[in-house]
């Protein structure tokens, strides 16, 4: 395939490029062979353009040397899967309640859906993707989540068919990589009867992250990063002032997970931990190739 070059581009200066380029060295060769996580959803996943830039994206980073491996979310496509059905989606903080039907939905929207969408884009942009679930291997082994009210912790919530992760074998991961293909994971996991659990996308991204020691994990969202109250962008956030932040109600609904499953990277030994704005056009080039901060840095301490 021929990439288009956007017609600004084609007017910068050859001297210019070149600059640009030599600017992006020093991270290329401070992140040769390092593993990223990337969690794609969002804008970033329903945007025709986005989606071709994130394609890219990930194909250029393994190509320069990482080791990309993406676990994909898909909460609109669910959603508009299950309004064709007259079903009607519900969360219970952050997480999908998930009955036996609303199961089957997500495991073929997912898996034959989403997953393969995302393949075919970075096979298309010169990638060799590979689709997994957590059955796959025997990547992801998962129990049904027991989940508290976070108001009062005795009061516990029934989501149905939602997992919590038992444990994580990235060997088949570690495979693909080791064979130049960029893995395009399905947060979906397995129980000890054969049973799917659905899995929330960032929470699986985070352990992942954990488990292949990553150098980063980047989770694209729709938003700039975490805001404060005022909606001001907070670039750089600490374990304390995230509990704070939890405890003042400024992070809610959806986020909730995503932060958690960050934080709990950060302290596991993910390097550097990014919440990044899926919308804005090559994000992750942005912030991996360049040192302008792009959304929000979480670190344990």
């Amino acid at each position: 395939m021929t990439a288009t070059v956007p017609e600004h581009l084609l007017n910068i200066p050859p001297r210019d490029k070149a600059e640009i380029l030599a600017q992006a060295l020093p991270y290329i060769r401070k992140f040769h062979g390092k593993t990223i996580v990337i969690k794609y959803g969002g804008n970033a996943m329903t945007d025709p353009a986005l989606q071709a830039d994130f394609a890219e994206d990930v194909v250029l980073l393994k190509l320069v040397g990482m080791n990309p491996v993406v676990v994909h979310g898909g909460g609109p496509q669910i959603e508009a899967a299950l309004n064709k059905l007259g079903k009607k989606g519900s969360f219970i903080q952050g997480m999908r309640v998930t009955d036996a039907e609303t199961m089957e939905v997500v495991e073929w929207v997912l898996a034959g859906e989403v997953q393969q969408d995302i393949v075919g884009l970075i096979n298309q942009a010169g990638g060799k993707a590979v689709g997994l679930t957590g059955r796959d291997g025997g990547l992801i082994r998962a129990q049904k989540l027991k989940m508290a009210d976070r108001a009062d912790p005795s009061l516990m919530h029934d989501v149905g068919q939602v997992g919590e992760i038992v444990s994580i074998d990235p060997s088949v991961v570690k495979a693909l990589q080791d064979d130049a293909f960029i893995p395009v994971i399905s947060p979906i996991g397995f129980g000890e009867e054969n049973e799917s659990y659905n899995i929330n996308a960032d929470v699986v991204a985070g352990k992942l992250a954990t488990v292949l020691k990553a150098e980063k994990l980047m989770l694209l969202t729709n938003t700039p990063g975490v805001l404060d109250k005022a909606g001001n962008l907070l670039t750089n956030l600490s374990a304390r002032e995230i509990d704070e932040l939890f405890a003042d109600g400024t992070i809610s609904g959806g986020m909730l997970p995503k932060i958690e499953g960050a934080l709990d990277a950060a302290k596991s030994g993910v390097n550097a931990v990014h919440i990044i704005d899926g919308r804005v056009p090559h994000a992750m080039l942005l912030e991996i190739l360049t040192d302008q901060a792009y959304g929000t840095m979480i670190r344990a301490r």
